[in-house]
């Protein structure tokens, strides 16, 4: 028996710009306003079908349930994913920003650490949302290759 698949329609570029999330999120004051920024960046994701939270599209080794589908289109990347955790919806919008409508020469040059340092991420998360970050990151990356 096959699962469902997302149709293609729901893999588009993001409805953010991502460089105005950067900014919004560098120029952020303190932990606690970047917290708001990725909670409001994860409700701007598209809320996944039912049906669609299927055992075979979650990500592993994140503590809370993370759903991700991929799709190459004409060369370029795309992603949907969902959580059940807002604060995981966010992040993953975040990993988003970096890796949707990209090649996969894009996808495998992208290095998650350097790119939450650069956020001011690193030694916020705590070390099994930093796992289940880095889980979804390595998801991306080994669907994209």
């Amino acid at each position: 028996m096959s699962h469902p698949q997302p149709s293609l329609e729901q893999f588009t570029a993001l409805s953010f710009d991502s460089q105005t999330v950067l900014a919004k999120f560098t120029d952020a004051d303190g932990w606690q306003a970047r917290y708001r920024e990725i909670m409001l960046l994860g409700k701007q994701l598209p809320k996944l079908d039912e049906q669609l939270k299927q055992a075979s599209a979650q990500v592993k080794g994140c503590e809370s349930t993370a759903w991700l589908y991929h799709r190459e289109i004409e060369g370029l990347h795309y992603f949907i994913a969902d959580s059940d955790a807002r604060i995981v919806k966010g992040l993953i919008a975040l990993l988003f920003v970096a890796c949707q409508a990209k090649t996969s020469e894009q996808i495998a040059d992208f290095d998650v650490s350097d790119y939450f340092e650069t956020l001011g991420l690193t030694g916020q998360l705590s070390p099994s949302r930093t796992n289940g970050l880095l889980a979804v990151a390595q998801a991306i990356k080994a669907a994209a290759n």
